[in-house]
């Protein structure tokens, strides 16, 4: 699942307090002055970035001045995207599970330097040290050693791995790097945090979402799974491009439910509103009750984890942060000089964003119904632009469409030339060391378990036994090295296959790797360290 990734002292943070509490009642009433901007940048992001179906909200002052929908919910149909129409909100859901913990926390149940094992002591991690170690807030902030994506192939593309053994096989994952020494982005460990939300609560995650968040603000259409919707609902389909024309796909693509805690909810930005303008109300409802205490509120937006701050390209310097960190399920950074909490969401064929300049009481949701970050990025940063820039008095204005566009060009020839050149140097004329049969068996990961590889008609055909979409061919690339095509092209994800010889002359083991540079880190195909297992072995 894709998230953008990117020196903020806790001293300063300690000072900062969130937007002024309003009792102001929310109220959809456009604005003259943003309602005609908005519309015209939507619809040009769409075009520009070939996006079927976009819906917008910006939550101003304890009102809801815009909240719309934009072209339609899947390709080919004419029912438009509205307000209310539904969308994976992907790794948006991490808030809420933070919130979550912040809830508990507030409730004297658990801490935020509580020991996980303590309150769940089947956890493990691949080291003693860190499973002994791992605080509640270590699961929330991407410092654990865990490699980028590690162990998402358990849920990604939709497995049949239920959560529990997800947690179980957690064990079984290298670290990649020291415990607390690096940000590097996970999901599997909001599973976990979903599991002691459960068992702290007596409740599910999926009944805590519903009873601690969906039903007191109101959020009368969201879901806590894509499996709750209908598709007679209001309700977008995933895009991507399948041999480059954009299709839509079943919306059983967004379901995942074995990893709900950390991007399974379905939502509308009508609803968002209400949760974003609650999280600028430092926590409170409309009529003034706490949702979450303010002093919780300062703890989730609280810099847990330092993120690299990368350079822009020259046509994006306008977006250039000074500092950049991860709290508890946000990311906490700036633009143009604002405070801002923000996080992405990303599933096969949909993208979505939430943003907040809180200091200036000031959020922007904008879900799309393509992969292509770009166009939420775009609309959010000329909304945020329009409120940030005294256009009054000669502030420079910034196309953010052109800007994204070029860069995306730029990017994708980059990655098409990555690949061009390794075929371009490979030694087509070499051939493997062993007749094709031998490379067919059983293949066992620690982690993940279970690859099948079949020698069938003269090629070969490789299985991932828990993800039915990772099925494909074997082509030959040079030597031993093979590439996996997906059957399945709207995964954009063809992968290297290397098997590596022992003494003996069989196979030791088999490694893997994206082919394309732009592949989703979610495909974590690197971390797998396959070994031959017996056909007869009862599988993983």
């Amino acid at each position: 699942m894709k998230l953008t990734r990117r020196l903020f002292a806790a001293t300063l943070f300690a000072t900062f307090a969130v937007a002024p509490f309003s009792l102001q009642a929310q109220t959809d009433h456009v604005q003259s002055d943003i309602d005609p901007l908005v519309s015209a940048t939507v619809e040009r992001a769409r075009k520009e970035f070939n996006v079927p179906g976009m819906a917008v909200a910006i939550v101003k002052d304890g009102h809801v001045v815009l909240a719309k929908g934009y072209g339609v919910r899947k390709l080919g149909d004419s029912a438009p995207v509205t307000a209310d129409t539904l969308f994976g909100i992907a790794s948006n859901s991490k808030a809420f599970t933070s919130a979550a913990i912040a809830l508990l926390i507030d409730e004297h149940k658990l801490a935020w330097n509580d020991r996980v094992v303590d309150k769940l002591p089947e956890f493990a991690m691949s080291d003693a040290y860190v499973t002994r170690e791992m605080r509640i807030r270590d699961l929330l902030c991407h410092r654990s050693g865990l490699g980028l994506g590690a162990g998402d192939l358990m849920f990604f593309p939709r497995s049949d791995l239920t959560a529990d053994q997800i947690i179980y096989r957690l064990r079984f994952i290298p670290l990649a790097t020291s415990f607390r020494s690096e940000y590097a982005y996970d999901n599997i460990l909001y599973t976990v945090a979903g599991a002691v939300i459960q068992r702290v609560s007596g409740r599910t995650w999926q009944q805590f979402m519903r009873e601690r968040f969906f039903e007191p603000l109101e959020m009368k259409s969201t879901r806590p799974s894509i499996n709750d919707v209908t598709a007679r609902q209001d309700v977008a389909y995933p895009h991507v491009h399948v041999n480059d024309a954009l299709t839509a796909l079943p919306l059983d693509t967004l379901a995942l439910d074995n990893s709900a805690p950390a991007g399974a909810i379905v939502s509308s930005v009508n609803d968002m509103s209400k949760w974003v303008a609650t999280l600028l109300r430092s926590g409170r409802l409309p009529d003034g009750k706490t949702l979450i205490s303010s002093a919780q509120m300062r703890e989730l937006w609280r810099p847990a984890t330092i993120l690299p701050n990368g350079v822009p390209p020259p046509a994006l310097t306008e977006g250039k942060t000074n500092f950049s960190s991860y709290a508890m399920g946000e990311q906490v950074r700036e633009y143009r000089g604002e405070l801002m909490i923000t996080h992405t969401g990303g599933l096969l064929g949909m993208v979505t964003q939430v943003s907040m300049l809180p200091e200036k009481n000031i959020g922007v949701i904008v879900f799309t119904n393509q992969m292509v970050g770009a166009a939420f990025d775009s609309v959010s940063r000329t909304i945020f632009d329009h409120y940030l820039l005294d256009q009054d008095h000669g502030a420079p204005s910034k196309d953010w469409i052109g800007a994204y566009a070029g860069m995306l060009k730029t990017n994708a020839s980059n990655a098409s030339s990555v690949v061009e050149q390794a075929f371009q140097k490979r030694n087509a004329q070499s051939k493997s060391s062993l007749a094709l049969e031998s490379y067919a068996g059983r293949y066992r990961d620690p982690w993940y378990g279970d690859v099948l590889i079949e020698a069938r008609d003269g090629k070969l055909a490789i299985r991932f036994t828990h993800n039915p979409a990772l099925t494909g061919t074997l082509e030959h690339f040079q030597y031993d090295t093979f590439v996996a095509r997906w059957k399945d092209r709207s995964l954009d994800a063809d992968a290297y296959v290397t098997f590596s010889l022992n003494p003996a002359g069989t196979i030791a083991e088999v490694k893997m790797k994206a082919v394309s540079p732009t592949t989703d880190f979610s495909f974590d195909f690197h971390d797998l360290a396959l070994k031959p297992a017996a056909a007869s072995s009862p599988a993983w």
